[in-house]
């Protein structure tokens, strides 16, 4: 058979199967004429079978191919995706990716993917430690930070400690606003 003709769609296989068939029967003619074994009645009932078995190979090839679509293709889904079947596939997933790492990082793993830590995490993240926050907040504990120290340097007097932290809560209440006016302004989240 061909097999360039088989794999294209469902419905390419039954035209293919049928044209297949419809050469098959062809061919048994012309074999059956040359040889003289058979008269033309008979030729056309080969040819008959032919077609039929040809039809009867199609459509068992579509109801595989069917079956085959519904239960391995992800691209053959329609519709979207239920929650159940996205926690199942998240739970495989991390399974797979968690059997191949070492055994202090599948512990940890395990640690930070339970439900609550993992819910805890992106309540934290939705609010409190939002990216221009945590980089307004770096940032403005090293100028803070080195704005005290040349000060404090030149002065003469001694650093406390607080500078860094204090700095840092600055820079973070900064980014927080930022995050704050440019949702106002321009209505997108980020």
């Amino acid at each position: 058979m061909n097999q360039e003709k088989l794999s294209i769609t469902p419905e390419a296989n039954v035209d293919a199967l049928r044209e297949l068939g419809q050469e098959q029967g062809e061919v048994l003619r012309q074999k059956h004429e040359q040889v003289g074994e058979l008269s033309r009645e008979t030729n056309e009932q080969t040819s008959e079978r032919a077609r039929l078995e040809a039809m009867e190979n199609a459509i068992s090839v579509e109801k595989k191919s069917t079956s085959k679509e519904k239960s391995h293709s992800p691209a053959a889904r329609r519709g979207a995706i239920s929650k159940r079947e996205l926690d199942v596939t998240y739970k495989r997933t991390l399974h797979k990716v968690q059997s191949e790492m070492s055994t202090p990082s599948r512990a940890f793993s395990k640690v930070i993917h339970v439900k609550a830590v993992e819910r805890a995490s992106e309540a934290l993240e939705a609010t409190v430690a939002r990216p221009n926050a945590m980089l307004a907040g770096a940032v403005g504990a090293f100028v803070v930070t080195l704005a005290v120290y040349l000060i404090a340097k030149y002065f003469g007097y001694q650093l406390s400690g607080f500078e860094t932290i204090g700095g840092f809560v600055l820079g973070w209440i900064a980014g927080l606003l930022f995050d704050y006016f440019k949702v106002m302004i321009t209505g997108k989240h980020s």
